[in-house]
């Protein structure tokens, strides 16, 4: 696997190995990348050599590392971008990606002076909206909570199947065409609520996804939260320099 006689450093060569073998469905599939001193000995390489190779694939984004755990392949289940906005559904229809929802709750709430002042509402007001609850991922795993707030004023309701796309509902029913999300994204770690949802610890890292959006006359519809597990969510930006 290492040629000592190449011109190629050592943990490039080492880079090059894990590469491949991350490419593999068991790894991909949740296995445990081997102890660095196997790996280390089967490379024959120091293992400063191949914690130089294994830096750089965590750096990148394609291995997880975890203390007193082990190291493994990061499942990327979603790719957004604030050049690449679309729904939840859209999102996963073109990754190829079969959608589970795990949990679905609906209710009414009164909505909080946040979310007032973005609905545009009186903060006297006590018109409530309906708040859609749901744990959505993959067929062997969730990978994200979303809490989403419709503006009351679209008149929706929870009578409506949510197992639908929730645009075409909005789009078909109400004449509600959505257009412009603005999206705010942190990083935290996920604590006990979070951690039970989406079956992880409560000590593993969640971005946190908020989204402000607007139909096509500037109207605020949704605003929506989504907590997403960090090795299933990576978030891309594009930017241009004027010349």
């Amino acid at each position: 696997m290492i040629d000592k006689d190449s011109k190629m450093p050592l943990h490039k060569q080492a880079e090059h190995y894990l590469r491949q073998l991350i490419e593999q469905e068991e790894y991909k599939n949740g296995k445990l990348l081997p102890a660095e001193l196997e790996l280390s000995q089967q490379m024959d390489i120091s293992r400063n050599t191949l914690r130089q190779a294994i830096n750089t694939l965590v750096s990148e984004g394609l291995l997880l590392r975890k203390p007193g755990y082990g190291t493994k392949v990061v499942r990327k289940g979603i790719i957004g971008g604030i050049n690449n906005w679309q729904s939840f559904s859209q999102e996963m229809q073109m990754l190829g990606i079969e959608v589970k929802n795990y949990e679905l709750h609906v209710r009414y709430e009164l909505p909080s002076l946040h979310t007032q002042s973005f609905f545009n509402l009186d903060n006297q007001s006590t018109e409530q909206c309906v708040v859609l609850e749901r744990v959505r991922g993959n067929q062997e795993y969730p990978f994200v909570y979303f809490i989403s707030y419709f503006n009351p004023r679209i008149g929706l309701t929870s009578d409506e199947s949510f197992n639908q796309p929730l645009y075409n509902i909005l789009e078909k029913k109400y004449k509600v065409v959505v257009k412009t999300s603005k999206e705010e994204i942190s990083a935290r770690i996920a604590g006990d609520e979070i951690a039970k949802k989406l079956n992880i610890s409560a000590s593993d890292p969640i971005l946190i996804r908020k989204r402000y959006v607007y139909d096509i006359n500037n109207n605020p519809i949704e605003y929506n939260i989504g907590y997403y597990r960090a090795d299933s969510f990576t978030y891309t930006i594009e930017a241009s320099r004027n010349i």
